[in-house]
């Protein structure tokens, strides 16, 4: 069984890596931390094979080897795009992908990892990247701008009454406005919009510019709708 911590403060993104490992038979989620004390404690306690943290979880990412190497357990690097899988494998990384990253690509990651080959998304795949850009690029365009917003908060983990709050509204009227994205998208819920949304790097950049300068959640959202 490999036991697997998940540490990323996008709690609905964190969510959704979980979806996908824990149906692998061999695979166990022992922990989430949504900050980097969570982290450090679940390093300690559960010596898990294999940490999935984000880039920019930690500011000190040596600390965060060091952690793993005294639990022994190897690190899978959450980039990014545009961020150098280098530079985390320089220092010490056993793997990176980044969070366009497929389903399949992952669990593949985890696995060689965990038997301790180094493995690195290919960010080229320039045939599929066009079509998720093409896609992103299409669902942008059909969303105004406050939609876009929303689905920013979204991505980053609000619940309806916070960005009702943040929008000057109420929660009637973000969950028409959500009820109206998900038809347009062709999702069902907060989750799959995340995940959609932060695959196609096109429309996740056009939704955070939306926000700029505001401040992250402090509290996990849950996945109320």
């Amino acid at each position: 069984m490999l036991k697997l911590i998940l540490a990323d403060n996008q709690a609905i993104f964190r969510a959704g890596i979980a979806k996908v490992l824990a149906v692998e038979d061999e695979m166990r989620i022992v922990a989430q931390a949504q900050t980097p004390e969570q982290m450090m404690m679940a390093l300690d306690k559960f010596r898990a094979a294999v940490l999935i943290v984000a880039g920019g979880f930690y500011s000190d990412f040596n600390g965060i080897v060091q952690a793993a190497a005294r639990a022994k357990t190897k690190v899978v690097v959450l980039a990014d795009t545009g961020e150098s899988a280098q530079r985390y494998m320089n220092s010490g990384a056993n793997g990176v992908v980044y969070r366009n990253v497929t389903s399949s690509a992952l669990v593949d990651c985890v696995r060689k990892v965990a038997r301790g080959e180094n493995w690195v998304q290919d960010i080229a795949m320039p045939s599929e990247l066009t079509e998720n850009d093409m896609v992103g690029l299409r669902v942008r365009d059909r969303l105004t701008a406050k939609e876009l917003r929303i689905v920013a908060l979204i991505v980053q983990g609000y619940k309806n009454k916070e960005i009702a709050a943040q929008l000057g509204t109420t929660e009637q009227v973000i969950k028409n406005y959500l009820r109206n994205v998900y038809d347009k998208i062709g999702v069902s819920d907060r989750l799959e919009l995340a995940l959609f949304t932060i695959h196609h790097r096109i429309l996740n950049e056009a939704a955070a510019a939306t926000t700029a300068g505001m401040p992250a959640p402090t509290a996990t959202a849950g996945a109320s709708s």
